[in-house]
């Protein structure tokens, strides 16, 4: 029998994000130093057994884990007032009982990956500085501000002035992550990098 005061109870609250779909479940453990996303039940398979003990309740379409918490986006015809204790709960008790987050080498494997996306994107001179820079401004001041909404932004690419992110977590098909791209990081890249034109996205 493990001593109980060693252990601080599993703290856990919902934030809403602005994707109706979305809902962030916060805890008071570091469930994951970094960013893994679920879009799809054969990743969390192979990555993440939060992930995929989630994926088996019939209305979890999206996992994102990130730090101390964990981002659920739903199937649109159930409600969240019917799931959102049921959600809690399970995401309590599995923490409680140390079940495993994501799986070792899930951060080199994701990196990888995006090595080999970014590869055919080869930049050079102006280019790699640009690139640079565009990388830089989304670390510093898009990832935090998405990041207390449940989700994240990725940079994909870079194509003469236009620039291309990937959404995931909340971000990803959510109403108004159109608007915070347009309104607010286009705005701010397009002021801070003059050969910005346009900035689109894709669903991570």
């Amino acid at each position: 029998m493990s001593n109980p005061v060693t252990k601080s109870p599993v703290m856990l609250y919902t934030e809403q994000t602005p994707n109706p779909e979305s809902l962030k479940f916060v805890t008071n453990r570091m469930l994951y130093k970094g960013t893994a996303d679920f879009g799809t039940e054969e990743l969390a398979r192979e990555w993440s057994p939060l992930a995929t003990a989630l994926f088996e309740l019939p209305y979890v379409k999206g996992v994102y884990i990130c730090n101390n918490f964990v981002t659920v986006t739903k199937e649109m015809n159930y409600d969240w007032a019917d799931l959102m204790l049921k959600l809690k709960e399970f995401i309590k008790k599995y923490v409680e009982e140390g079940g495993e987050i994501i799986n070792d080498g899930f951060a080199e494997a994701m990196a990888k990956i995006e090595e080999e996306r970014g590869a055919s994107y080869q930049y050079t001179g102006d280019e790699a500085e640009i690139v640079k820079k565009v990388k830089d401004l989304i670390e510093t001041y898009v990832k935090p501000a998405v990041e207390m909404d449940g989700g994240n932004i990725e940079f994909k690419s870079w194509d003469q002035g236009k620039v291309v992110l990937i959404m995931q977590g909340a971000c990803s098909g959510c109403p108004s992550s159109t608007v915070t791209l347009k309104a607010g990081i286009e705005g701010m890249l397009k002021r801070m990098i003059p050969e910005v034109r346009e900035v689109v996205a894709e669903m991570g």
